[in-house]
């Protein structure tokens, strides 16, 4: 059988968190998003292992200090020690595909969205990760396609979904005609099919439109989107068009797709005027649970309920992300699901 990217509702070994440190852009507010981490440690550890990626030794003693005193319990926790630039652990974790037997981790290039920021180390992670604490049966794959996790979701009939915006973007693999990418994001995941969408974007944005602020697949052919009802709001035309688009897609099987809609937060600022991309899309499947991003907003319960229903069966969990979205990102953006049989036994 075809090796295809596993959705991400596949039973977990475990999440992988890149942990934020004096060095990287967290610096400012480290402390606050510290605390972000460790509520995520404790939902995630509850269920199923956590990965911490440590960029030093230093490092890995406070964060087993800060573990223990939330009363988390550190036989669910593994490390690997490996440098980092920063923490955006869906854009520079590895890719895991099934071929229904075994696993393949793919270990794309990170280029940090483009060349927008230093990335060398992050886009070293993979190769520690595979070394220190990857199964010996998993088969590895290292690729040259510039390609980020949140730049792509796919269901359990193997259809892919992403943005033109940010796939296509010549930033990514300038070499490549259109046609050349398509064929080699189909091979590269093991895509039945791919869906595009051309409209779409949150302001302060700086990923090229991942899909995962946007748009997440569901099963049972369900697509959760974020819908904008006001407007005076600058993404109102924009993410109308793209709900159109969504109407318009078909599955595998050229059927159309549930849609269950999202609220639109309140605008969210930061002290310099910059509009941050808060979006209830970003949120996390795990064992059991979906972790849901809220910003202290009144349209938080209604996302939750929302999500539920596209996950039945497992609890929601609110973690309030509006430390995280002050370096334009949230929940989903700085965690990597790893499939069960992922990890070794130890």
């Amino acid at each position: 059988m075809t090796f295809r990217l596993l959705p991400e509702w596949h039973p977990q070994d475990a999440v992988m968190l890149t942990w934020p440190h004096q060095d990287t852009d967290w610096a400012a507010n480290l402390s606050a998003v510290e605390q972000v981490y460790l509520e995520l440690s404790k939902h995630i550890s509850a269920r199923q292992r956590l990965l911490i990626v440590a960029d030093n030794a230093e490092l890995k003693a406070q964060i087993r200090s800060k573990l223990v005193e939330q009363n988390i319990d550190l036989t669910q926790v593994c490390f690997v020690d490996a440098p980092c630039n920063d923490t955006w652990a869906r854009d520079h974790g590895p890719l895991t595909l099934s071929d229904g037997q075994e696993l393949k981790a793919i270990d794309c290039q990170f280029t940090a969205w483009g060349g927008k920021y230093e990335a060398d180390k992050d886009n070293a992670i993979n190769g520690q990760l595979f070394a220190q604490a990857l199964n010996q049966g998993v088969r590895t794959e290292q690729s040259d396609f510039i390609l980020e996790g949140g730049a792509i979701e796919i269901n359990e009939h193997g259809v892919l979904l992403s943005t033109r915006a940010c796939v296509h973007n010549k930033n990514r693999n300038a070499s490549m005609s259109a046609e050349q990418i398509d064929a080699a994001l189909a091979e590269l995941l093991g895509a039945n099919k791919i869906l595009w969408l051309v409209h779409g974007y949150l302001a302060g944005d700086d990923t090229d439109s991942h899909i995962d602020t946007l748009v997440r697949f569901a099963p049972n052919n369900t697509l959760v989107y974020v819908r904008c009802d006001d407007p005076q709001d600058e993404h109102y035309d924009e993410l109308g068009k793209m709900a159109e688009e969504l109407v318009a897609l078909r599955g595998l099987n050229d059927e159309a797709y549930e849609l269950i809609a999202l609220p639109w937060p309140k605008a969210v600022y930061n002290s310099e005027g910059d509009r941050l991309p808060a979006t209830y899309a970003n949120y996390l499947i795990i064992n059991d649970a979906v972790l849901v991003p809220t910003y202290n907003d009144s349209h938080d319960q209604v996302a939750m309920a929302q999500i539920a229903k596209a996950y039945p069966g497992r609890e929601v969990i609110g973690v309030d992300c509006c430390a995280l979205i002050e370096q334009f990102g949230s929940l989903h953006c700085i965690t990597m699901q790893l499939p069960h049989g992922f990890l070794e036994n130890k």
